[in-house]
């Protein structure tokens, strides 16, 4: 499984997701766009992906921009994988 399917699989089980949701993909944008990404989700999700992928993240580290759309948070993982 790549980073980026991952990182999907994450924020549907952090978030959620009604069945009948459009499927996230890399293109699919999230804040603002996804009603149960709200502030104590991003918290959540940013838990979610330490426990994951074995990697801490620093407050100063996240802003909106990093949950702009799912390819946003995936070079977010990224980043931190290969730091």
């Amino acid at each position: 499984m790549n980073t980026e399917q991952q990182v999907i699989q994450t924020l549907q089980s952090v978030l959620n997701l009604p069945a009948g949701a459009r499927p996230l993909d890399g293109s699919s944008l999230l804040l603002g766009h996804v009603a149960e990404l709200d502030s104590m989700a991003v918290v959540s999700i940013l838990t979610a992906l330490e426990e994951r992928f074995g990697f801490a993240i620093d407050d100063d580290e996240v802003d909106g921009r990093t949950f702009e759309s799912v390819s946003s948070l995936v070079q977010f993982v990224e980043s931190k994988l290969n730091a």
